[in-house]
């Protein structure tokens, strides 16, 4: 992959370095220097992670990974880290936007040989338990995920969003898996009354360079335990784990699914292919493996969908 931060981040970094003095730049050099372990995989002598490229802005890593993997340019284990997007997306194609330094946006390039496609589906749930993980040994907050791909902090007594995960397809053998955090972003930066960030959430620290550092870390323990099972996610503890950590177990939710259609049920449970079980007032009991999840009040209560 060529480097595009030694000329673009930090050019813009040289420039307006200090511009907000809470949300200085990331540091690209001793990012690699902190996780690409001896030339990385292909070299057979460290870790996940080849390379950690930083870019100053652009409009989606995770358009620009899976361009560059299908093009055969960037390696497994190849992280991309913007300082700021003005395209980013979510599922559904929903735009994720911030002010520049406020978060950690950044994509990552797996390729998860020996793993059936079928358990591919896992590597949304996989990067949200990493996620998870990562965030309360870096920075010492209570997460809470949402299925499928949402992390929950609680700010003011109410669960907010801070976090979400895209996986896309690159190629043939690949999937990079897109992952935006907001970090330091204030309440009046907001950009929807759900969002929330690790700064309101009361973070012991808002330090990018080292909560990037362990999620990554996070992510790279995750997802060399469930490939070195087949992908397999009873085997693995994936499976177990994010059940113990979802916030969407147990309560009644209403799963609003492609064409229009919704089901509203209690989520029951997660099933081996990590689709949300739910249990409808009819007594059915209904994987639901695609779809946007709405946590519903319960009455009289004061939580947020």
């Amino acid at each position: 992959m060529t480097s595009r931060d030694d000329s673009d981040a930090n050019s813009n970094a040289h420039s307006n370095r200090w511009s907000d003095l809470e949300r200085p730049p990331l540091n690209a050099v001793a990012l690699r220097r902190a996780l690409v372990r001896d030339g990385g995989r292909d070299g057979g002598r460290g870790g996940l992670w080849s390379d950690v490229q930083v870019v100053a802005r652009t409009g989606s890593t995770n358009s620009d990974l899976v361009a560059l993997a299908v093009d055969g340019k960037a390696e497994e284990g190849t992280v991309l880290v913007a300082e700021e997007q003005d395209a980013g997306r979510g599922r559904l194609d929903r735009r994720w936007t911030a002010p520049a330094r406020s978060g950690l946006f950044f994509s990552v390039l797996l390729k998860p040989a020996g793993v059936p496609v079928e358990r591919w589906g896992w590597l949304p749930l996989l990067a949200g338990v990493a996620m998870a993980t990562g965030l309360s040994r870096s920075a010492g907050v209570d997460t809470a995920l949402k299925w499928p791909n949402d992390l929950l902090v609680t700010v003011e007594g109410e669960e907010r969003k801070v976090g979400g995960i895209l996986a896309e397809r690159a190629g043939a053998d690949a999937v990079v898996v897109g992952i935006g955090i907001n970090v330091t972003l204030r309440a009046d930066e907001l950009p929807v009354p759900g969002a929330g960030s690790l700064a309101l959430a009361g973070a012991a620290t808002t330090d990018r360079d080292t909560i990037l550092r362990t999620v990554l870390r996070s992510l790279e323990q995750w997802f060399e335990k469930w490939r070195s099972v087949g992908g397999d996610p009873a085997a693995s503890g994936l499976q177990d784990t994010y059940a113990a950590g979802c916030a969407t177990l147990g309560r009644e939710v209403r799963a609003e699914l492609p064409g229009n259609k919704s089901i509203t049920g209690e989520a029951v449970a997660l099933d081996g292919d990590g689709r949300l079980v739910l249990a409808t007032a009819e007594g059915v009991q209904q994987p639901v493996g695609a779809g946007d999840i709405v946590h519903l009040r319960p009455a009289g209560s004061p939580g947020n969908e």
